[in-house]
């Protein structure tokens, strides 16, 4: 059975996916369908950049809010929700993935690995143990030469199949896939790294304006621990230290921008590697409205 055709918009935070989706939603009726590893967790609003409340009150956004953010939710249980979510979308609305986690979009588009059989018993105590390794980055380079990087979750995951199957993630993800749930067509968004970076550190300062410190001391606040998956990001990470009395108030608004760009860097480089000539790119400079305008034309010939 052919899979379905849907447009999947991707590129580096703060580019600006959400306004272009918002933008198509002028002129395709569109169900977004988020890509994002943190826009799932709830009551973590402001560090995410979800849309506000009147975008999602004008177009149907699925993926946001989905668990607490002291829950994991991984790639997988995204591919399986998410393809839920797409079949669901009515026949007169359109699809469209829109996100910046890059195994996300890959989980979703060609097919997660097969999990290799891990005893629970061995599994649980492992993930005590790693609560206390640091850096468990560094762990996840040596049992996975291929490990590209990310949050701690990512990590632990990568030290957590290696350690307990044997074979590094990497290898799992080679050669125990299963097919992806759409035929995804590629738009990926990009601006020059001046521009990218100018833009970050205003969002930066209009999360802190907007109240993020206080978002975080009211999670805690409710018993969520710091290590918690859904504070696992970054400007949460810097929040959670400053909250700790271990960054001062002085540096957090560098600290968040310098973390921002590094984790920018990472997504570009991810997207232009793993997507390669797969997907069409689209200068983000020009303005939503522009891209939206050159997304349906070439969605327009595509279907010619």
């Amino acid at each position: 059975m052919p899979r379905r055709v849907v447009p999947v918009i991707v590129g580096p935070t703060a580019v600006g996916k959400t306004a272009v989706a918002e933008a198509l939603a002028e002129h395709w009726p569109v169900t977004v369908i988020s890509a994002d590893s943190r826009q799932v967790y709830r009551g973590l609003d402001i560090g995410t950049a979800k849309p506000s409340p009147a975008v999602l009150k004008r177009v149907p956004h699925l993926g946001i809010d989905v668990v607490d953010p002291g829950e994991r939710y991984s790639a997988g249980r995204f591919a399986r929700d998410a393809a839920r979510w797409i079949g669901e979308v009515p026949a007169d609305r359109k699809p469209l993935v829109v996100g910046g986690t890059g195994f996300y979009v890959r989980a979703l588009a060609d097919g997660l690995f097969r999990e290799p059989p891990m005893e629970p018993e061995r599994r649980n105590r492992l993930r005590t143990w790693l609560t206390g390794v640091e850096p468990i980055a560094a762990w996840a380079v040596r049992l996975d030469p291929q490990y590209t990087g990310g949050g701690r979750q990512r990590a632990a995951r990568a030290v957590e199949v290696a350690l307990l199957s044997g074979r590094p993630l990497s290898w799992w993800q080679e050669h125990a896939k299963a097919e992806g749930v759409i035929a995804p067509w590629y738009v990926r968004l990009a601006v020059p790294r001046p521009v990218l970076n100018r833009r970050i550190e205003v969002r930066v300062r209009r999360m802190l304006a907007a109240g993020i410190v206080e978002e975080v001391r009211s999670v805690l606040s409710r018993g969520l621990p710091p290590e918690a998956p859904g504070l696992d990001a970054v400007g949460y990470r810097e929040v959670v230290r400053h909250l700790a009395g271990e960054l001062p108030a002085t540096e957090l608004v560098a600290a968040i921008v310098t973390a921002t760009r590094r984790y920018a860097k990472r997504q570009e480089t991810w997207f232009r590697n793993q997507l390669g000539g797969a997907a069409l790119t689209l200068d983000a400079t020009v303005g939503p409205r522009e891209v939206a305008r050159s997304i349906m034309a070439l969605w327009a010939n595509r279907e010619e």
